[in-house]
Formats: structure tokens, C-alpha cells, sequence
């Protein structure tokens, strides 16, 4: 029969060093762990998520002035810059060239218009016919005067014999010596030659007024014609291009002794001694905006100030032109079509909470910040008032003194807290 290992076991003691190391392991793992839960839970506490702080940019709520502006982009123009039109269908004949000077009443183009010399040519002959018909209606005048006048003296005259005859045979019926029909006849012819004396007389008048007004209507459509004639003269001597101010010729818009239609584009002039700035600004701006708000105009080192002068009443591709008339003087070194920067001032407001300007506005829709505290960035919404290129103020939800992450915050994900890593 086999024996089994009984009989060679020998019982041993409890090893109570061994259990106390073990026991201690235990212990040192369980606060490890307890440790690691710990950091884990602050993390957890603290946010889904960490962000090193360089990649941030943190700055202050501040209280002070905020100089509500905008900026914008314009270029420099010429506050006088005409363009000269053809007055009429015509073949042109420049006498300048693009880039020239040229002074007030220099000849610019000559226009050739046939239409516009037979015209004058027409009226000058219908002026001349009227002129003579003026003179030829005096001498009628003169004469039917005459005439009238002749007639009435002659009228005067028979009147003055009938009276005579009339008082010789008064006289002799008086004593007795004519029979009765006699003086009554001589009474008759008496009365006859006194009223055609009278008609003549009155006739005179009438005729004088007749010839009178009949030639006041010639001396009128001699007058008509004469206008006439001044303004086909005044087209042709427009045919004549001229400047109408010193400058330079900026552009031409035709080639010599190019054929062009009325009202055609001919050339353009600048006068450079009087500048101005053309801005293009943002409709979203135009509600802002008023005739004499303060500019501030930047072109390389060109610094200067001016006022808004004038505002376009229509919106193209969502802009604005406006312009700028400079204060004071003039500045030095400028050019036609100069790109520049200008800054306008559209309010001021004292005394409110404020923040740079920076992307949280746009990331956050301007309803949520993210305040650090602690070593954390919370999110906390807040209401945003005017805004300027550099600034913007705060209505509420801030308070003077606390940071603000106002860059960088498209890396937290719209979380509510964020853990900030030095």
C-alpha cells in the first residue's frame, strides 16, 4: 500500500512580517489610486477639457471713454474732374493729348458738324430777310401816315370853305339878299365837310395805330429770329472745345478724327490742386453716418483730418460712397486713385465698461464670454453695447477688473469651463 506525504508535512508559523508589507502595499495603491480619482474628479469638475494659456489672449474689463468709429477703404479723387461731352453728332479733331496741362479757355478738339454750320447759315439768312421786312414795314408805315394825314388836312380844308361860304350867305339872307333854300344848302355843307373833317381826323389816328402795331409785330419776329440766330451761332462756337478751368487732360475717350454721336464722352479734366477722398463704406454703417462727422485719413505716412462732405443716396454691392473734404489745408504727396484708410468717428461715450476687440465677439455671437478664475475659463453670458475697431463696450454681465479670454476661445468647443494650463 502506498502512503501518502503526511507523514513528511511540517506545520510552520504565521509569517506576520510578510502580511504587514502586503497590508502596507494595499494601502499605498489604495491612496494612489485615491490620488489619481482625486485629479481625475478636479479635471472632471473643471471642464472636458484643457487649453495652454499661450494660445490665448486674456485681457481686462476696463472702464473708460469708447470712440465708437469704423474703418474703412477710399482713394483719393479730384474734387473737380469734368468730363466734356460732344454737343452734337461730329467728326472730331483733338488738339491735346492725354497727360497734357492745360489752362481755362485752352482750344481741347475742334467738332465738325454740317448739320449744325447749314442751320446757322439759315438762320442768318431768315434774320436778314426779317431785317429788311422791318425796314420795308417803316417806309409802309411813313407812308400810310402820310396818307391819313392827307386825307384828314384835306377833310380840315373843306370844312374851313363850307364855314366861309356858309357865313357869305348868312350874311346876305341876313339882309335879305338870299333866298331861303340857299342858306339852309349852305348850312348842310357846312355840317358835311365838319363831320368828314371829323372822320378823317379820327381815321388818321386809327391808321397811325394800324401801322404802328403792324410794325412792332415784324420788330418782334426780328427779334425771335435774332435769338434764333444767337443760339444756332452759340452751337456752332461750341463746336470749339475749351477748358473750363486749369488742370490736366486725365483721359481721353476718343481717337482723332473719330466720328461721334451727341452727348458722347469726349475727354476728362482734373484739377489735382483740389483733392478729396472717395469712401466706400459698409451700409450696415449708413444709420451712423451724418454730413460733417470727423475723419481720419491714413495713406502711408500721410496722416491728416477731414469732414464728410457728401453721402450717395443709393447702396451698390452693399457699399456706401461718401466723401471726404479735407480740414485746412491741403496735405502733401497725394495722388489721383491713391489707395487710403480712413477712420471714422461716429460717437463718443464716456465712462463705460469695455473690452479690446477681438474674435470672441464673433465666435460667441456677442451673447457668451469666457471669464478666467482660478486657473479656469467659464462661460457667462453677457450683453455687448457699441463697438469700435479697437473696443467694445460692455452693457452687462462684467465687472471692472475681471479677465476675459477675447482670443481663442474656437478651441473650447462652447464648453462651459475650461481648464487653462500655464
Amino acid at each position: 500500500m502506498i502512503r501518502d506525504t503526511s507523514a513528511q508535512d511540517t506545520a510552520l508559523a504565521p509569517d506576520t512580517r510578510r502580511r504587514k508589507l502586503r497590508l502596507a502595499i494595499g494601502a499605498g495603491a489604495a491612496l494612489l489610486a485615491a490620488g489619481i480619482a482625486a485629479t481625475l474628479l478636479s479635471g472632471w469638475h473643471a471642464g472636458t477639457q484643457s487649453v495652454n494659456a499661450q494660445r490665448l489672449r486674456i485681457a481686462p474689463v476696463t472702464r473708460g471713454t469708447l470712440v465708437r468709429d469704423a474703418a474703412v477703404n477710399g482713394r483719393v479723387v479730384a474734387a473737380v474732374s469734368p468730363t466734356l461731352y460732344a454737343t452734337a453728332a461730329s467728326t472730331v479733331t483733338l488738339k491735346v493729348n492725354a497727360g497734357d496741362t492745360v489752362k481755362k479757355g485752352d482750344v481741347l478738339a475742334v467738332l465738325e458738324s454740317p448739320d449744325l454750320a447749314g442751320a446757322l447759315k439759315r438762320e442768318q439768312s431768315s434774320f436778314e430777310e426779317l431785317q429788311a421786312e422791318v425796314l420795308r414795314q417803316q417806309l409802309i408805315a411813313r407812308k400810310a401816315k402820310l396818307i391819313a394825314r392827307r386825307d384828314a388836312d384835306q377833310a380840315e380844308i373843306e370844312r374851313i370853305a363850307a364855314q366861309r361860304a356858309y357865313e357869305r350867305v348868312e350874311a346876305a339872307g341876313i339882309e335879305g339878299v338870299i333866298a331861303k333854300n340857299d342858306f339852309q344848302k349852305a348850312q348842310d355843307t357846312l355840317k358835311s365837310a365838319q363831320i368828314r373833317s371829323k372822320h378823317a381826323s379820327e381815321a388818321a389816328l386809327l391808321e397811325n395805330d394800324d401801322v404802328d402795331l403792324q410794325l412792332k409785330t415784324r420788330l418782334s419776329q426780328l427779334q425771335r429770329q435774332k435769338i434764333a440766330l444767337d443760339l444756332a451761332r452759340q452751337r456752332v462756337d461750341e463746336l470749339t472745345l475749351r477748358s473750363p478751368m486749369d488742370g490736366f487732360i486725365g483721359s481721353l475717350a476718343v481717337a482723332n478724327r473719330a466720328v461721334v454721336a451727341a452727348n458722347a464722352p469726349l475727354m476728362t479734366l482734373v484739377d489735382l490742386t483740389r483733392l478729396e477722398v472717395e469712401l466706400e463704406i459698409p451700409e450696415t454703417y449708413v444709420a451712423d453716418l451724418g454730413i460733417g462727422m470727423n475723419v481720419e485719413i491714413t495713406a502711408g505716412e500721410i496722416k491728416a483730418t477731414g469732414k464728410l462732405s457728401a453721402l450717395s443716396p443709393e447702396v451698390v454691392r452693399n457699399q456706401v460712397l461718401a466723401r471726404v473734404r479735407f480740414s485746412g489745408a491741403q496735405p502733401q504727396g497725394l495722388r489721383q486713385s491713391q489707395r487710403v484708410q480712413a477712420r471714422l468717428l461716429i460717437d463718443e461715450k464716456a465712462n463705460v465698461l469695455m473690452l479690446p476687440r477681438g474674435p470672441f465677439v464673433e465666435a460667441q455671437g456677442g451673447h457668451y464670454v469666457y471669464v478666467v478664475e482660478d486657473g479656469v475659463a467659464r462661460r457667462r453670458p453677457v450683453t455687448l453695447g457699441a463697438m469700435s475697431v479697437a473696443a467694445v463696450e460692455v452693457a452687462g454681465g462684467l465687472k471692472a477688473g475681471e479677465q476675459v479670454v477675447i482670443s481663442g476661445t474656437e478651441a473650447f468647443d462652447n464648453a462651459e469651463a475650461v481648464s487653462i494650463n500655464p
